[in-house]
């Protein structure tokens, strides 16, 4: 069950197990961000042998996460894939009470969740090679609130629409424009 045609809504839990896996997740992540690519563009991005994506890109394919693309291979022995979706998202609150699903979710949200810092943390390295004016806008922050349950939900509405304003006006082909990554988290802390 898709949204729209740019978003996946995950309820399956093999699917989500499935893209819970590392490299799958950043093959995924390569395809949104670059457009098509080769397999053997892809190991080289990610740094595995090409049995091994070839075999990575085939389980993300069986749970319709890409397709290929075959209009871009130069023969019949090159394959090229394309994410199928701008987008995959699911809900927890749909899964508590059905343990499977509950499991493979959390298990989806952790390896997210490493991806996110793993990726910070090549930024961080990276920093101090960067023109300044980009470092300029970088930030990260925490914010602690009290909110009730329906307040909760109306900052996550906002926060998808703060979202989609942004990505409606990112061109990366617009001279200067540069990937950006905004993360954001809310969710009812400890007592």
């Amino acid at each position: 069950m898709s949204e729209d045609d740019s978003t996946l809504h995950l309820t399956d839990p093999r699917a989500m197990r499935a893209l819970a896996h590392p490299t799958r997740l950043r093959l995924l992540g390569e395809l949104r961000v670059r457009g098509p690519q080769s397999v053997g563009m892809l190991s080289e991005l990610v740094d595995e042998a090409v049995g091994s994506v070839s075999y990575h890109l085939g389980k993300l394919a069986e749970h319709g996460f890409i397709r290929e693309a075959p209009e871009h291979a130069r023969n019949r022995r090159e394959r090229w894939w394309r994410a199928a979706h701008d987008r995959t998202n699911w809900e927890p609150v749909e899964v508590l009470h059905d343990p499977e699903r509950k499991l493979a979710s959390d298990l989806l949200r952790r390896a997210a969740f490493q991806r996110y810092v793993e990726r910070f943390q090549a930024y961080l390295d990276s920093e101090a090679t960067l023109d300044p004016e980009w470092v300029r806008g970088t930030t990260s922050s925490d914010q602690i609130m009290h909110l009730t349950p329906d307040e909760l939900l109306e900052l996550r509405g906002e926060l998808a629409e703060l979202g989609a304003r942004w990505r409606a006006r990112s061109d990366p082909d617009r001279p200067g424009a540069r990937t950006v990554t905004l993360i954001w988290q809310a969710y009812r802390g400890p007592q």
